[in-house]
């Protein structure tokens, strides 16, 4: 925007109408390299440029930029140009550009004239003489550095602003808004500057996350993680000076390599030399007395009060220590948040960070110590209130205070956060409880006391909403050690919130033996027993054979919701119900108990159970109804739902979803839109990684696709995945199919036999029989086919998804054709056709087409070639509209052989 604005003003002043634009931004932000693009742009436009710097030495003469500016302009010029350029000013013009005599050695001399009649002279002659030299060469004058100007200068500017009217002239001029006070004279100048219509202002502020993402990836040659970008764009909010330095830094340091990036989880970023000499500049300005209450200010945090600032200043009354404030807000180290009283903050993280890094670690550790017993005693009754604030100080201070406050801020601090879905600070408190209690992050050493069962029990909630499923057991092992504390020690109310709390449903695969010995402990028809039963019936039906036992328990549940008359426990079994239905295929049932649950959410606060409910409504929806635009709402609140939890797998999901969505109608952008921030995000994320390489290989971006795929390969090989959860066989059948590379076949055979290993039933393995079939179809294999036709037969109009989409009805009408029954397959091919037409899923109506037009040639039956040639045409014009370019291949090398 800064750059169209510049190149808006540039375009008027060569029309002749002239301009005065200031960039505005704090120190680094971009300001001189702004003023040079334009420059660079001006040059190929044929536009003279000219530049002036101000500087902050003493001593540098009057109108020094101007001198600059004039001077450059001076040197190239004829002199028989120049002199009929300033005409009668030339004289007055060298009173102060010296070059203008050397290169005049005839001027007369200026006329003696009282100080403020020749000051008028020379503003007029500069004036007049822009405007000529512009007349001739349209001109960019650009004025660096203004808020180092003096008063002389910017008094010219203010004369040359009033007059830009009719020149070929666009005046440049930079400056630090943070370095203005109100009686900088800049500050008063641009009041008055203000007033020209022809004046624009353009404010300069620093990257976004994104930018900043980009950036790193552009210097360090690798993706940047998103905590990598998020720790960067924190520390340096975004100043493109302080975020060269810092990833130069990190670059130096080899801390941007490939295999470094992938291993380090946390980013903890350091304040480079040249970041430190650009701040200190700042605080150099500043009284001895304000630096060391800034200092202190800096240990309290990025926001401080005065309340909180002094009892810890000393020798400073609170009148002497309010005008100390009012400097450094004067120079701009601080700013007064508004609607507040007496409440500052450091106008950027890296100011506070110098001036607390200036401190002895001994004195540091012992300043967090005071600052910890003052805001305890300042914050009285209402300290836990201030818990992340405290257990901050109290960590900072352990090796004088020692570790029981800091146990118990971070206990209360852990538990705010977990109840505002802030699992990462949840997290880190959480831990940092943890070792300072001395108590291993994970094994399963059961907890030695309440305080450090508590601490498990709240480490492993806010486990479940930061890492992905295949992470889960990392949770799950916490979770286990509290449980069997609060077992051994008779305490079961808390044994039993263990197993019913709602975000352990997403984990309860794992949590299968807790939830089992939750059921014998929670009292009989009580509100606990029908919690617990939800989710044991929701690990029941993840069993060969577990569905009728999982509708038992659910059915208990449901009866003891109804009893009590508990609308939050009748959802919860509700959508945990529809879960299972999904997980069985029983669409039908599936999308009745997820709207049953649904219809309850509004007088409901349980985020967990409404999520699954849209989810399994999202999917019944779209599996068996072919119902895009029905299933497009669930999906929206999902993403809602789950950005306001913030939770790690909730999150997956919504991309997964939102792409599945673009995938099937063949809207590849807004595919690929959704598919890179959710990469973004979770850049080892397989389901992730198998949609963006489908997306790839249907378009024919093969060398993109095997990029994705390789990564999905590598992730699947470092985090082992239940077959159940992330099934891999129709995805690589897909591939296969579409790339004809038969090397991918061998790992679908290994899934194979994983498949016929596991004790897992379900919708997964019914993804892994879909690729089978597509395996057998390929192989012309006629008794594997017969087997999968029995399997899947059940299913016939329905889709099956993963990573791209596939009718099961295709797929049953190729094993129906690999059989040789032809007649049968026909009828299949047809079905899908319906099915796809209705639901406008575009990509895979273009291949069933193609298919579909295969079957007819072989069956070679009255009017079947007509019918042939006319599928083949639509598939053509599906696939040419949405760029899929190796299925167009396919049909065009078909039309080859029926005209033949």
């Amino acid at each position: 925007r800064g750059m169209g604005d510049l190149k808006a003003g540039l375009e008027d002043a060569l029309s002749g109408r002239g301009r005065l634009v200031m960039l505005v931004g704090e120190p680094g932000i971009g300001k001189t390299r702004t003023a040079q693009e334009l420059a660079t742009y001006a040059g190929l436009r044929g536009v003279q440029v000219l530049w002036g710097r101000s500087y902050e030495e003493q001593g540098v003469p009057p109108y020094w930029p101007w001198v600059q500016a004039i001077r450059s302009y001076v040197r190239e010029r004829d002199p028989e140009q120049l002199r009929s350029e300033m005409g009668a000013g030339a004289a007055d013009i060298a009173e102060v550009v010296s070059d203008v005599r050397e290169r005049l050695p005839d001027l007369q001399p200026a006329p003696q004239l009282e100080p403020e009649q020749a000051r008028f002279r020379l503003f007029d002659s500069i004036t007049a003489f822009l405007r000529t030299a512009s007349q001739r060469q349209p001109l960019v004058l650009v004025l660096d550095d203004l808020h180092w100007a003096d008063q002389p200068s910017l008094a010219l500017l203010q004369f040359v602003a009033r007059e830009l009217g009719g020149a070929r002239l666009i005046i440049i001029g930079t400056y630090r808004d943070r370095e203005l006070s109100r009686q900088h004279p800049l500050a008063e100048a641009r009041g008055e500057l203000t007033r020209e219509r022809l004046f624009q202002r353009v404010i300069l502020r620093g990257l976004t996350q994104e930018d900043v993402g980009r950036f790193i990836e552009m210097t360090s040659g690798n993706s940047a993680p998103r905590g990598l970008t998020e720790a960067v764009h924190t520390q340096t909010e975004g100043n493109p000076l302080f975020v060269t330095e810092v990833v130069r830094l990190l670059v130096q340091e080899g801390e941007l390599g490939a295999e470094k990036v992938r291993e380090t989880d946390s980013w903890t970023i350091r304040i480079p030399q040249g970041v430190r000499e650009v701040i200190g500049r700042r605080l150099n300005r500043l009284s001895q007395r304000c630096n060391e209450a800034l200092t202190v200010a800096s240990i309290v945090g990025r926001e401080f009060t005065m309340a909180q600032l002094r009892p810890l200043v000393e020798e400073v009354t609170e009148d002497r220590l309010f005008e100390i404030l009012e400097e450094a807000l004067a120079s701009r180290v601080i700013e007064e948040l508004p609607q507040t009283v007496s409440r500052y903050q450091f106008t950027h993280a890296l100011i506070q960070e110098t001036l607390a890094e200036e401190l002895s670690i001994t004195r540091r550790v012992r300043l967090h110590a005071r600052i910890a017993e003052t805001l305890e005693d300042l914050y009285g009754d209402d300290a836990d209130s201030h818990a992340a604030e405290l257990a901050h100080h109290f960590a900072e201070a352990e090796a004088v205070i020692g570790t029981e406050k800091l146990v118990h801020y971070s206990l209360v601090a852990g538990e705010r956060a977990s109840a505002a879905y802030a699992w990462q600070e949840a997290q880190g408190h959480f831990e940092r409880g943890l070792i300072a209690r001395g108590v291993p992050l994970a094994g399963g050493e059961p907890a030695p006391d309440s305080q450090a069962a508590a601490l498990l029990f709240g480490y492993g909630r806010a486990l479940t909403g930061t890492l992905q499923r295949h992470q889960f057991q990392e949770a799950v092992d916490s979770l286990a050690r509290a449980f069997d504390y609060y077992v051994e020690a008779g305490d079961t109310s808390r044994a039993v919130a263990i197993a019913q709390n709602p975000h352990s449903a997403d984990l309860m695969s794992g949590m299968r033996e807790i939830i089992s010995r939750a059921v014998q402990l929670a009292p009989a028809d009580s509100l606990e027993s029908g919690r617990v039963l939800s989710s044991h019936g929701y690990c029941l039906g993840l069993t060969v054979e577990g569905y009728e036992s999982a509708q038992n328990a659910f059915d208990q549940a449901l009866t003891i919701a109804r009893t009590h008359n508990d609308r939050g426990l009748e959802m919860r079994v509700l959508a945990n119900s529809a879960n299972i239905d999904g997980f069985d295929m029983r669409w039908e049932t599936c999308l009745a108990n997820s709207l049953q649950a649904l219809e309850l959410a509004n007088s409901v606060d349980d985020y967990y159970s409404k999520l699954r409910a849209h989810l399994w409504a999202f999917w019944a929806l779209l599996y068996a109804n072919g119902d895009i635009e029905g299933a497009r709402p669930h999906a929206e609140e999902i993403r809602s739902i789950a950005e306001k939890l913030r939770d790690a797998l909730w999150l997956f999901r919504s991309f997964q979803i939102e792409t599945e969505l673009y995938y099937l109608a063949g809207t590849w952008s807004s595919a690929r839109q959704i598919s890179d921030q959710g990469i973004a995000l979770f850049p080892t994320n397989p389901v992730l990684l198998e949609q963006r390489a489908m997306i790839e290989y249907q378009v024919g971006n093969v060398t993109q696709g095997d990029s994705y795929l390789q990564r999905f390969l590598d992730c699947r090989h470092s985090n082992p995945i239940g077959i159940a959860e992330y099934s891999t066989s129709l995805f690589l059948a897909q591939i296969s199919r579409i790339t004809g590379n038969d090397d991918l076949l061998d790992i679908v055979q290994d899934e194979a036999q994983i498949l016929s290993d596991s004790s897992t039933m379900g919708l997964g393995v019914f993804r892994e029989q879909c690729g089978l079939a597509l395996v057998a179809a390929q192989q012309g294999d006629g008794s594997q086919s017969g087997e999968l036709y029995t399997a899947l037969a059940p299913q016939r109009g329905t889709l099956v998804t993963r990573a791209g989409a596939l009718s099961v009805d295709r797929l049953l009408g190729l094993l129906s054709q690999t059989m040789g029954n032809l007649e049968g397959a026909v009828a299949h091919f047809e079905d899908a056709l319906a099915f796809c037409r209705n639901a406008g899923f575009r990509p895979e109506l273009a291949w069933i087409c193609c298919d579909y037009a295969d079957a007819l040639r072989e069956r070679d039956g009255e009017g079947d070639l007509a019918k042939a040639v006319a599928l083949l045409d639509e598939s053509l014009a599906i696939s040419s509209e949405l760029g899929m370019r190796p299925l167009m291949e396919r049909v065009l090398s078909r039309r080859g052989i029926l005209g033949a």
